[in-house]
Protein backbone atom coordinates (compact mmCIF):
# COMPACT_ATOMS: atom_id res chain seq x y z
CA UNK A 1 0.00 0.00 0.00
CA UNK A 2 1.41 3.39 -1.01
CA UNK A 3 2.61 6.05 1.42
CA UNK A 4 0.52 9.18 0.85
CA UNK A 5 2.61 12.30 0.20
CA UNK A 6 1.37 15.03 2.51
CA UNK A 7 1.64 18.10 0.27
CA UNK A 8 -0.50 20.14 2.63
CA UNK A 9 1.74 19.44 5.64
CA UNK A 10 4.92 20.15 3.68
CA UNK A 11 3.41 23.39 2.36
CA UNK A 12 2.49 24.50 5.89
CA UNK A 13 6.05 23.89 7.13
CA UNK A 14 7.59 25.72 4.18
CA UNK A 15 5.18 28.66 4.54
CA UNK A 16 5.99 28.94 8.27
CA UNK A 17 9.72 29.09 7.43
CA UNK A 18 8.97 31.64 4.72
CA UNK A 19 7.07 33.87 7.18
CA UNK A 20 10.24 34.03 9.31
CA UNK A 21 12.35 34.97 6.27
CA UNK A 22 9.82 37.67 5.34
CA UNK A 23 10.03 39.12 8.85
CA UNK A 24 13.85 39.16 8.66
CA UNK A 25 13.74 40.88 5.27
CA UNK A 26 11.46 43.54 6.71
CA UNK A 27 13.64 44.04 9.79
CA UNK A 28 16.93 44.20 7.89
CA UNK A 29 15.97 45.99 4.67
CA UNK A 30 12.50 47.43 5.29
CA UNK A 31 11.17 45.47 2.30
CA UNK A 32 7.98 43.40 2.35
CA UNK A 33 7.33 41.04 -0.59
CA UNK A 34 4.27 42.18 -2.54
CA UNK A 35 2.03 39.95 -4.65
CA UNK A 36 -0.88 41.08 -6.81
CA UNK A 37 -3.33 38.62 -8.35
CA UNK A 38 -5.49 39.85 -11.22
CA UNK A 39 -8.71 37.89 -11.63
CA UNK A 40 -10.95 38.42 -14.66
CA UNK A 41 -14.51 37.11 -14.49
CA UNK A 42 -16.35 34.76 -12.16
CA UNK A 43 -14.80 31.33 -12.85
CA UNK A 44 -15.64 29.37 -9.64
CA UNK A 45 -12.40 27.35 -9.59
CA UNK A 46 -10.36 30.52 -10.14
CA UNK A 47 -12.20 32.23 -7.29
CA UNK A 48 -11.18 29.41 -4.92
CA UNK A 49 -7.54 29.42 -6.08
CA UNK A 50 -7.29 33.18 -5.70
CA UNK A 51 -8.81 33.13 -2.20
CA UNK A 52 -6.32 30.46 -1.13
CA UNK A 53 -3.39 32.41 -2.60
CA UNK A 54 -4.49 35.60 -0.85
CA UNK A 55 -4.90 33.82 2.50
CA UNK A 56 -1.46 32.20 2.25
CA UNK A 57 0.24 35.45 1.19
CA UNK A 58 -1.23 37.39 4.12
CA UNK A 59 -0.33 34.60 6.58
CA UNK A 60 3.29 34.75 5.37
CA UNK A 61 3.38 38.52 5.98
CA UNK A 62 3.22 39.63 2.34
CA UNK A 63 1.58 42.71 0.91
CA UNK A 64 -1.29 41.05 -0.94
CA UNK A 65 -3.72 42.61 -3.37
CA UNK A 66 -6.39 41.01 -5.52
CA UNK A 67 -7.77 42.97 -8.47
CA UNK A 68 -11.14 41.59 -9.52
CA UNK A 69 -12.24 42.64 -13.00
CA UNK A 70 -15.44 41.88 -14.94
CA UNK A 71 -15.20 39.45 -17.85
CA UNK A 72 -16.41 42.27 -20.10
CA UNK A 73 -13.17 44.20 -19.59
CA UNK A 74 -11.33 45.03 -22.81
CA UNK A 75 -7.90 43.60 -23.54
CA UNK A 76 -6.43 47.11 -23.56
CA UNK A 77 -7.85 47.84 -20.09
CA UNK A 78 -6.42 44.61 -18.71
CA UNK A 79 -2.99 45.34 -20.20
CA UNK A 80 -3.01 48.83 -18.65
CA UNK A 81 -3.77 47.27 -15.23
CA UNK A 82 -0.74 45.00 -15.64
CA UNK A 83 1.46 47.95 -16.68
CA UNK A 84 0.40 49.78 -13.52
CA UNK A 85 1.82 46.99 -11.35
CA UNK A 86 4.90 46.55 -13.56
CA UNK A 87 6.07 50.00 -12.40
CA UNK A 88 4.80 49.78 -8.79
CA UNK A 89 7.87 48.94 -6.67
CA UNK A 90 5.72 47.66 -3.77
CA UNK A 91 4.83 44.60 -5.84
CA UNK A 92 7.46 41.97 -6.70
CA UNK A 93 5.06 39.39 -8.14
CA UNK A 94 2.23 39.77 -10.66
CA UNK A 95 -0.07 36.86 -11.41
CA UNK A 96 -2.91 36.96 -13.94
CA UNK A 97 -5.22 34.06 -13.11
CA UNK A 98 -5.94 31.81 -16.09
CA UNK A 99 -8.14 31.02 -17.97
CA UNK A 100 -9.07 34.39 -19.45
CA UNK A 101 -12.22 35.27 -21.43
CA UNK A 102 -12.08 34.33 -25.12
CA UNK A 103 -11.80 37.93 -26.37
CA UNK A 104 -8.47 38.43 -24.53
CA UNK A 105 -5.21 37.17 -26.06
CA UNK A 106 -3.56 35.14 -23.31
CA UNK A 107 -0.14 35.33 -24.96
CA UNK A 108 -0.31 39.12 -25.17
CA UNK A 109 -1.16 39.26 -21.47
CA UNK A 110 1.79 37.02 -20.53
CA UNK A 111 4.13 39.12 -22.66
CA UNK A 112 2.99 42.31 -20.93
CA UNK A 113 4.01 41.12 -17.45
CA UNK A 114 7.52 42.24 -16.51
CA UNK A 115 9.57 38.98 -16.57
CA UNK A 116 11.19 40.01 -13.25
CA UNK A 117 7.71 39.96 -11.66
CA UNK A 118 6.36 36.92 -13.54
CA UNK A 119 6.06 34.65 -10.48
CA UNK A 120 4.01 32.12 -12.48
CA UNK A 121 7.07 31.56 -14.70
CA UNK A 122 5.06 31.62 -17.94
CA UNK A 123 6.73 34.57 -19.74
CA UNK A 124 8.76 33.37 -22.76
CA UNK A 125 11.88 34.94 -21.21
CA UNK A 126 11.49 32.80 -18.09
CA UNK A 127 10.59 29.71 -20.12
CA UNK A 128 13.73 30.29 -22.21
CA UNK A 129 15.85 30.70 -19.07
CA UNK A 130 14.49 27.42 -17.73
CA UNK A 131 15.25 25.47 -20.91
CA UNK A 132 18.73 26.96 -21.27
CA UNK A 133 19.66 26.03 -17.70
CA UNK A 134 19.60 29.59 -16.29
CA UNK A 135 16.30 29.42 -14.46
CA UNK A 136 14.96 32.38 -12.53
CA UNK A 137 11.16 32.00 -12.35
CA UNK A 138 9.79 28.47 -12.85
CA UNK A 139 6.15 27.39 -13.29
CA UNK A 140 4.98 26.81 -9.73
CA UNK A 141 3.32 23.39 -10.00
CA UNK A 142 6.38 21.56 -11.39
CA UNK A 143 8.60 23.44 -8.92
CA UNK A 144 6.35 22.31 -6.05
CA UNK A 145 6.43 18.70 -7.27
CA UNK A 146 10.24 18.76 -7.25
CA UNK A 147 10.18 19.99 -3.64
CA UNK A 148 7.84 17.11 -2.70
CA UNK A 149 10.08 14.52 -4.35
CA UNK A 150 13.06 16.00 -2.52
CA UNK A 151 11.23 16.02 0.84
CA UNK A 152 10.32 12.34 0.43
CA UNK A 153 13.90 11.52 -0.65
CA UNK A 154 12.94 10.21 -4.08
CA UNK A 155 16.20 9.56 -5.93
CA UNK A 156 15.76 10.66 -9.55
CA UNK A 157 19.27 9.88 -10.79
CA UNK A 158 19.02 7.51 -13.77
CA UNK A 159 15.36 6.74 -13.05
CA UNK A 160 12.67 6.48 -15.71
CA UNK A 161 10.11 9.30 -15.47
CA UNK A 162 6.94 9.56 -17.55
CA UNK A 163 4.93 12.79 -17.69
CA UNK A 164 1.36 12.54 -19.03
CA UNK A 165 0.32 15.96 -20.35
CA UNK A 166 2.29 18.45 -22.45
CA UNK A 167 1.06 21.87 -21.32
CA UNK A 168 3.39 24.84 -20.88
CA UNK A 169 2.07 25.16 -17.32
CA UNK A 170 2.93 21.63 -16.12
CA UNK A 171 4.00 18.98 -18.62
CA UNK A 172 6.86 20.62 -20.52
CA UNK A 173 8.55 22.37 -17.57
CA UNK A 174 8.06 19.23 -15.44
CA UNK A 175 9.92 17.17 -18.02
CA UNK A 176 12.79 19.64 -17.98
CA UNK A 177 13.09 19.80 -14.19
CA UNK A 178 13.22 15.99 -14.05
CA UNK A 179 15.89 15.99 -16.77
CA UNK A 180 17.95 18.44 -14.70
CA UNK A 181 18.02 15.81 -11.94
CA UNK A 182 19.29 13.20 -14.41
CA UNK A 183 16.05 11.25 -14.82
CA UNK A 184 15.33 9.74 -18.24
CA UNK A 185 12.10 11.43 -19.26
CA UNK A 186 9.29 10.51 -21.65
CA UNK A 187 6.74 13.27 -22.29
CA UNK A 188 3.39 11.79 -23.34
CA UNK A 189 -0.15 13.03 -24.00
CA UNK A 190 -3.67 11.92 -24.91
CA UNK A 191 -2.62 10.84 -28.42
CA UNK A 192 0.37 8.77 -27.37
CA UNK A 193 0.03 5.22 -28.70
CA UNK A 194 -0.07 2.46 -26.08
CA UNK A 195 -0.13 5.05 -23.30
CA UNK A 196 -0.74 2.54 -20.45
CA UNK A 197 2.27 0.49 -21.57
CA UNK A 198 4.49 3.58 -21.80
CA UNK A 199 3.30 4.82 -18.40
CA UNK A 200 4.01 1.42 -16.87
CA UNK A 201 7.75 1.84 -17.57
CA UNK A 202 7.89 4.76 -15.12
CA UNK A 203 9.64 4.79 -11.78
CA UNK A 204 8.13 8.28 -11.40
CA UNK A 205 4.77 9.00 -13.06
CA UNK A 206 3.45 12.58 -13.20
CA UNK A 207 -0.14 12.89 -14.43
CA UNK A 208 -1.49 16.23 -15.66
CA UNK A 209 -4.01 15.36 -18.38
CA UNK A 210 -7.16 16.96 -16.94
CA UNK A 211 -9.39 13.86 -17.00
CA UNK A 212 -10.90 12.51 -13.80
CA UNK A 213 -9.57 9.09 -12.75
CA UNK A 214 -7.96 8.63 -16.18
CA UNK A 215 -4.97 6.70 -14.83
CA UNK A 216 -5.85 3.31 -13.37
CA UNK A 217 -3.52 0.68 -11.92
CA UNK A 218 -3.04 -0.68 -15.46
CA UNK A 219 -0.83 2.38 -16.07
CA UNK A 220 1.35 1.94 -13.00
CA UNK A 221 4.40 -0.20 -12.35
CA UNK A 222 4.66 -1.89 -8.96
CA UNK A 223 6.46 0.47 -6.57
CA UNK A 224 6.24 3.58 -8.78
CA UNK A 225 5.96 7.11 -7.38
CA UNK A 226 2.72 8.67 -8.67
CA UNK A 227 2.14 12.44 -8.70
CA UNK A 228 -1.42 13.53 -9.50
CA UNK A 229 -1.78 17.11 -10.77
CA UNK A 230 -5.44 16.73 -11.76
CA UNK A 231 -8.26 18.90 -10.41
CA UNK A 232 -11.59 17.62 -11.68
CA UNK A 233 -15.15 17.30 -10.37
CA UNK A 234 -17.02 14.02 -10.47
CA UNK A 235 -20.78 13.69 -11.11
CA UNK A 236 -21.48 14.55 -7.47
CA UNK A 237 -19.31 17.67 -7.58
CA UNK A 238 -16.55 16.05 -5.51
CA UNK A 239 -12.97 17.11 -6.25
CA UNK A 240 -10.98 14.26 -7.80
CA UNK A 241 -7.61 13.84 -9.48
CA UNK A 242 -6.51 12.40 -12.80
CA UNK A 243 -5.48 9.21 -10.98
CA UNK A 244 -7.89 6.58 -9.61
CA UNK A 245 -6.41 6.96 -6.13
CA UNK A 246 -7.87 3.90 -4.39
CA UNK A 247 -6.73 1.32 -6.93
CA UNK A 248 -3.41 2.97 -7.86
CA UNK A 249 -2.38 3.30 -4.19
CA UNK A 250 -2.44 -0.52 -4.04
CA UNK A 251 0.53 -0.73 -6.44
CA UNK A 252 2.41 2.59 -6.03
CA UNK A 253 5.06 3.18 -3.35
CA UNK A 254 4.27 6.91 -2.98
CA UNK A 255 1.19 8.81 -4.19
CA UNK A 256 -0.21 12.34 -3.88
CA UNK A 257 -3.85 12.79 -2.86
CA UNK A 258 -6.36 15.23 -4.39
CA UNK A 259 -6.98 17.54 -2.63
CA UNK A 260 -4.03 18.01 -0.25
CA UNK A 261 -1.20 17.02 -2.55
CA UNK A 262 0.15 19.18 -5.36
CA UNK A 263 -2.23 22.17 -4.92
CA UNK A 264 -0.86 23.56 -1.62
CA UNK A 265 2.71 23.21 -2.92
CA UNK A 266 1.85 25.24 -6.04
CA UNK A 267 0.78 28.15 -3.81
CA UNK A 268 3.91 27.73 -1.66
CA UNK A 269 6.20 28.03 -4.69
CA UNK A 270 4.31 31.12 -5.83
CA UNK A 271 5.11 32.74 -2.48
CA UNK A 272 8.72 31.52 -2.54
CA UNK A 273 9.27 33.05 -5.99
CA UNK A 274 7.70 36.34 -4.90
CA UNK A 275 10.05 36.40 -1.90
CA UNK A 276 13.03 35.63 -4.18
CA UNK A 277 11.98 38.46 -6.51
CA UNK A 278 11.86 40.83 -3.52
CA UNK A 279 15.41 39.73 -2.58
CA UNK A 280 16.62 40.33 -6.14
CA UNK A 281 15.15 43.84 -6.04
CA UNK A 282 17.84 44.72 -3.45
CA UNK A 283 20.58 44.29 -6.06
CA UNK A 284 20.81 46.98 -8.74
CA UNK A 285 20.44 45.49 -12.23
CA UNK A 286 23.58 45.46 -14.36
CA UNK A 287 23.21 47.56 -17.50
Amino acid sequence: MATVIDGKGLAQRMQAELAEKVQNLKNQHDIVPGLVVILVGENPASQVYVRNKERAALAAGFISETVRLPDTISEAELLSQIERFNIDSRFHGILVQLPLPDHIDEQKVLLTINPDKDVDGFHPTNMGNLWSGNRVMVPCTPAGIMKMLEAYQVDLEGKTAVVIGRSNIVGKPMAHLLLEKNATVTLTHSRTKNLPEVAKTADILVVAIGRGHFVTKDFVKEGAVVIDVGMNRDDNGKLIGDVAFDEVSEVASLITPVPGGVGPMTITMLLEQTYDAALRSLSPKKE
